[in-house]
């Protein structure tokens, strides 16, 4: 029997060397897809915003919304979210997950009509803090993911279970008509910047490449959550 060839033993170093740099190249590519399609939801989010209360279309939702249960509003929002999420993560063709995000990220731009609204009246600048403190926290926790490296998915049972909490404690708030207060605001805070600290994780070690758009609305969900709370935060000063 031959022995092997050193030709050829010479030569598979360099073949998984290359393919190791196809593998980083497609997944350096994906990541900043990712970061590009989110900056783009969330330039929309702000251009929404903008458009709806310069045109005064604002005003008359807010009050809409506010005349109505709000568990129904939370409950359609919710409804608008999960359609989107599934869609993004499940839609095959481009245009498909295009829609669940433009879905998505309008569906985030009327529930947070109201909040908005009510900050510009009564708690001015507040709104442009909050929008700074979201943009470093979220800087800082996509820092310690991409500088460790460190798989963070062993985090996603406990925050089901936090957003499941979450969820329950806003809707017995609504039933029972309590106020949930500072604490609870901090806690979601906090429950926010561990779902950034897991969807980044995902987006560096585990989303398929070509699912960036879905993996920019799971970053964008999560920066949307932090920013609502930490406006929360700045309103309960005044």
């Amino acid at each position: 029997m031959p022995g092997p060839n050193p030709q050829m033993q010479a030569y598979a170093p360099t073949l998984a060397d290359g393919r190791a740099a196809v593998r980083a190249n497609a997944r350096s590519q994906f990541i900043m897809l990712t970061y590009l399609h989110l900056f783009g939801a969330v330039m929309a989010f702000i251009a929404i915003e903008v458009g709806l209360f310069s045109l005064g279309l604002a005003a008359p939702i807010a009050q809409a919304m506010l005349g109505t249960s709000w568990l129904l509003v939370l409950g359609g929002f919710m409804v608008a979210s999960w359609l989107a999420t599934h869609m993004a993560h499940r839609a095959e063709s481009l245009p498909a997950q295009y829609a669940a995000l433009a879905l998505f990220v309008v569906a985030e731009a009327v529930i947070f009509i109201p909040l908005l609204a009510i900050a510009s009246y009564a708690a001015p600048g507040a709104i442009s803090s909050a929008g700074w403190v979201t943009a470093l926290g979220f800087a800082g926790l996509t820092a310690v993911v991409f500088t460790t490296r460190k798989d963070f998915s062993f985090m996603g049972s406990l925050l089901r279970w936090g957003f499941i909490v979450a969820m329950v404690a806003i809707v017995a708030g609504v039933i029972f008509g309590f106020q949930l207060g500072t604490f609870f605001s901090v806690g979601m805070v906090a429950l926010a910047g561990g779902a950034i600290l897991y969807d980044t994780s995902n987006v560096l070690h585990h989303y398929p490449e070509n699912r960036y758009v879905g993996a920019s609305l799971q970053l964008f969900a999560s920066v949307a959550l932090m920013f609502w709370y930490v406006l929360q935060l700045f309103m309960s000063r005044d």
